[in-house]
């Protein structure tokens, strides 16, 4: 058999470990005594940007991603507003001479569009264009109309679809030359609600809406005739789109009733799901140059949002890698969260029916979980602050009728018990260290139910201190010390339901700040990363969810391969961390995945004699 240096004309390094390997080599691991590859991971991905000043649905928007505007819409009632994206930040502008919403829109950038037709609350046939600083009234849609969609420039566009009322969904297609509105060829089905993506009038996609049912039916123009081509792989309508006939994005929308975040993109020929909205919204606007680069913003999620989101393909993302399963399946343990994704520990957990209580404790080296010295108490829903080395476990539920203030301390070893909290409390969240952590939210007594309390130790004793803003359980917490700490989501009565609050601890007082991209419960409790850099993952459904914070806001990452809620997690970045247990929907898991934040995947080569 040739040697890999005959065949490739290269000898394989042999390095102990991965320190000083680059991306794209292959090496012999001398320390696992096995062959390894390391890759870049690529995908495509929404992200969080700043959200318009007026939150708003039934917008149009035209545009790029790095350059777009935002026109009109309400709430009702219909708005003149304008707002221009310079690729950061949403500025207003000078207003359509003419309120209304359920307008088209289309135009090259925020220096270039035309506003088409809409409603206030009637139908209008107005038809306005923008230079960069005013609009102006020029000449109206031959077919008054709202709910259409439009392609092409301020010069070179076109209208199609849309409702008349007294009628039904239209089919009537316009093309404007810049100056006049013609009456061409009429899509092959009347529809309303629907989006579109084209570079002009001669070249154009319409896709999704209304008439007489959700649709999932796309049509090409090509300047003459419009062509029926493969549907969505999801109907629905008062969907957003961007881009060009051979390279379009839909997103958003309505399916019968719910709102979605489904992301569909489109090569000319088919549809493909690719990575959903992080916000899943309906009458929400779009703007792009193709399927790669694009904008969403405003929509209706009960009540409207303003939020933005980027929408950008083949980029580097980050990864979830398979680990070694623990010894003990279990949901509702916790972990060290300020452990590595090579040091972490495990403990207590609910076993499942009929198993009850765990106290097991099990120790991670990176690559295998093995089995040390049980807590005191088989205890569930217990709250932790700590490394693998050095944990504190506290609260949690010991029977169906005992709530615990208990606190046990790990130190490398052993666990022994030290001084209790002032609550008793279940489902918990913690931050800081094993000498200097905090407790805070998680249900206590029925008597009392969910909590906002906030408690301090400082290596020998509890000491309250001021609460979170809002009362919660089952949230995630992360923190590298007692002065510096972030809750986020979690479960709330009153009104019942998981939040997206998220708030940060500065050593005195919570401060809420921006919220996750979704409302979330059960994720892991202990927490990845520190107050400026975290990660969510997992969560009640259960979920395959992955959310990053940067200090500012929340974006989504790469789902889990598992889902599942009720698991815990260790690492001490939002780029690097560990989560394992939880409860996949039925039973209990002892599934362990690895979290990659910079996409960098090492893979390990299985070798042949043949």
């Amino acid at each position: 058999m040739a040697t890999y240096k005959e065949k490739v004309g290269t000898a394989v390094q042999n390095i102990a470990g991965e320190d000083g390997v680059v991306t794209g080599q292959l090496w012999y691991d001398s320390s696992d005594s096995e062959f390894k590859y390391k890759y870049q991971a690529y995908g495509n991905a929404w992200s969080t940007g700043n959200s318009m000043n007026t939150a708003r649905r039934d917008l149009a928007g035209a545009g790029i991603q790095t350059s777009a505007l935002a026109i009109g819409g309400g709430g009702p009632p219909a708005e003149a507003l304008t707002e221009s994206w310079n690729g950061s930040s949403w500025t207003e502008v000078n207003d359509l001479n003419t309120a209304r919403r359920l307008l088209a829109a289309s135009g090259a950038d925020n220096t270039s569009a035309l506003a088409i037709g809409g409603g206030n609350p009637g139908v209008i046939e107005a038809n306005e264009s923008w230079n960069g600083t005013n609009w102006t009234e020029v000449n109206d849609l031959n077919t008054d109309r709202k709910q259409l969609a439009a392609a092409g420039t301020a010069t070179s566009a076109l209208a199609f679809g849309g409702e008349n009322p007294g009628a039904a969904e239209l089919t009537n297609t316009e093309l404007w030359n810049g100056t006049n509105w013609t009456e061409v060829n009429d899509l092959p089905v009347a529809k309303a609600n629907l989006a579109a993506s084209g570079a002009d009038n001669t070249s154009a996609l319409a896709f999704g809406g209304f008439g007489p049912s959700y649709s999932a039916t796309t049509q090409t123009w090509n300047g003459t005739n419009w062509t029926d081509v493969a549907d969505l792989n999801q109907a629905r309508d008062f969907l957003a789109g961007a881009g060009t006939q051979t390279s379009a994005l839909a997103f958003g929308g309505r399916i019968n009733p719910p709102y979605t975040n489904k992301t569909e993109s489109w090569n000319g020929s088919i549809w493909t799901e690719t990575s959903d909205l992080n916000i899943a919204r309906t009458e929400l606007a779009g703007a792009g140059v193709n399927n790669t680069s694009s904008l969403a913003f405003g929509g209706e999620i009960a009540p409207n949002t303003g939020a933005t989101e980027e929408w950008n393909a083949g980029i580097n993302l980050g990864a979830w890698v398979t680990g070694g399963n623990m010894n003990t399946a279990r949901g509702d343990l916790s972990g060290s969260g300020q452990g590595t994704q090579t040091a972490a520990l495990a403990f207590g957990g609910d076993l499942g029916p009929p198993g009850g209580r765990a106290a097991n404790t099990e120790q991670y080296d990176g690559t295998t979980w093995f089995e040390v010295n049980d807590l005191n108490v088989g205890t569930k829903e217990l709250a932790s602050a700590g490394t693998s080395t050095a944990v504190l476990g506290f609260g949690g539920e010991t029977s169906s009728v005992a709530v615990e203030d208990k606190t046990e301390l790990w130190n490398g070893n052993v666990w022994t018990e030290l001084n209790d909290m002032n609550e008793i409390r279940r489902n918990a969240s913690g931050a800081g260290t094993s000498t200097a952590a905090i407790c805070f939210g998680g249900f206590g007594d029925p008597s009392v139910g969910y909590l906002a309390k906030n408690e301090s130790w400082n290596g020998t004793n509890w000491t309250e201190v001021n609460d979170l803003n809002t009362a919660r359980a089952n949230a995630g917490g992360t923190g590298t010390s007692s002065t510096a700490a972030l809750s986020f989501g979690g479960f709330r009565d009153p009104p019942p339901g998981p939040i997206d609050f998220t708030e940060l601890w500065n050593g005195t007082n919570w401060t809420e700040v921006n919220d996750m991209t979704l409302a979330n419960n059960s994720m892991q409790k202990s927490g990845i990363g520190t107050s400026t850099s975290a990660l969510s993952a997992g969560g009640n459904s259960p979920s395959t969810s992955t959310q990053s914070w940067n200090g500012t806001n929340w974006s989504n990452e790469v789902s889990m391969s598992t889902g599942r809620s009720k698991l815990a997690g260790s690492g001490t970045t939002n780029t690097l961390g560990l989560v394992f247990g939880g409860e996949p929907g039925s039973g209990v898991t002892a599934a362990t995945e690895e979290w990659n934040g910079t996409g960098f995947i090492t893979k390990t080569i299985t070798t042949t004699t043949d």
